[in-house]
C-alpha cells in the first residue's frame, strides 16, 4: 500500500492482504541499501496468521519517494510519524542491521505502544570503514557488490539460495546500488545513541529478542551478544548464515521471530 508521510509517496508491503490497522502490527524495517523485500517470507506469515505487517520502504528507497533521511534519529521519528498516519496503535518492531537501530529510535518515541522488540544481525552501534561510505559515494554498484560479497555467509558464496533459482547477492545488488547506500551507510557510522536507548528498552521492561548469525562479518556475533545483554534478551544464533540473516535463513529467523512474538500475544 501508499501511505502519504511528509508530503511523500511511501511504499509499506503488507504481506499481501489488506493493512488493518486494528490489528497488532509487526513492524519490519530493512537495513542499509536495502528494502522491504528484506523481509518477503516473514512479512506474509505474519499477515496470514493474524497480524497486520508494516514493512515501509524508507524514504527515497525503492518504491518510495521523498529524501533520504541522514540520521538514525530522524529514521525513527519518521517511523512514528508513518505508524501515526496509518493509524497503528500496538506494535511489535523488528530490524536487520541497521534497521534494528531505528526500531530503538523509534520505541523510545513509541513508548507503551509497543509490544516487543526483535533484532537481527546487528549491534549497538554499527561502526562503517570510512573507505567504503567513500566507494558508496563515488561507485554504488561496486560498493554493493561489496558488501554482500562480504556480507553472505559460505553457502550463498558458493550459490546457494533459500529460494530455488534466484540468486540473492545478484539481486541485491542491484537493489542496493539503486538506493542511497551511502547515506545510511553514514548514518549508521555516526550513531551514538544504541547503547543508552537499549537499555530504556530494558528498564521499561519491554520483551526483547536478538538473532545473530554465526558468521556475520559486518556486526559480529560478540557485538550482537553485547546488545542483547544489555536487552535482557532472548537470544538464538543460526549457524553457518552471515549479516544479510533474514534472506538467507528466512525460515530458521521467521521460526525464532514467530516463537517469540506469539508468545507475547498469549
Amino acid at each position: 500500500m501508499y501511505i502519504q508521510v511528509d508530503n511523500a509517496n511511501t511504499f509499506i508491503a503488507t504481506g499481501g492482504k489488506p493493512f488493518d490497522a486494528n490489528l497488532t502490527t509487526v513492524v519490519l524495517l530493512h537495513g542499509s541499501g536495502t528494502d522491504h523485500r528484506t523481509w518477503a517470507l516473514q512479512a506474509r506469515w505474519f499477515a496470514f496468521h493474524g497480524f497486520s505487517v508494516f514493512a515501509p520502504d524508507f524514504p527515497e528507497h525503492s518504491l518510495s519517494q521523498g529524501q533520504a533521511l541522514t540520521s538514525i534519529e530522524s529514521m525513527g521519528a519518521w517511523l512514528m510519524r508513518a505508524l501515526d498516519t496509518a493509524e497503528v496503535d500496538k506494535v511489535h518492531l523488528v530490524g536487520h542491521s541497521q534497521g534494528f537501530l531505528v526500531a530503538l529510535e523509534a520505541a523510545a518515541l513509541l513508548g507503551d505502544r509497543v509490544k516487543s522488540v526483535t533484532a537481527l544481525a546487528t549491534a549497538s552501534a554499527i561502526p562503517v570503514n570510512p573507505a567504503l561510505v567513500d566507494m558508496a559515494q563515488k561507485n554504488p554498484a561496486n560498493a554493493a557488490a561489496m558488501m554482500l560479497q562480504w556480507g553472505f555467509g559460505s553457502k550463498h558464496q558458493h550459490g546457494a539460495s533459500a529460494v530455488p533459482g534466484m540468486q540473492p547477492i545478484g539481486i541485491g545488488s542491484r537493489i542496493m546500488a539503486s538506493n542511497p547506500l551511502a547515506i545510511d551507510l553514514a548514518a549508521c557510522n555516526a550513531y551514538i545513541e544504541g547503547a543508552n536507548k537499549a537499555q530504556q528498552v530494558a528498564d521499561a521492561d519491554c520483551p526483547s529478542c536478538v538473532i545473530l548469525a554465526e558468521q556475520d562479518r559486518m556486526t559480529p556475533k560478540k557485538e550482537g551478544l553485547k546488545l542483547a545483554h544489555a536487552l535482557n534478551a532472548q537470544t538464538h544464533v543460526v549457524n553457518g548464515m552471515g549479516h544479510m540473516l533474514p534472506m538467507e535463513a528466512p525460515k530458521e529467523s521467521l521460526h525464532i521471530m514467530k516463537t517469540f512474538i506469539q508468545s507475547i500475544e498469549k
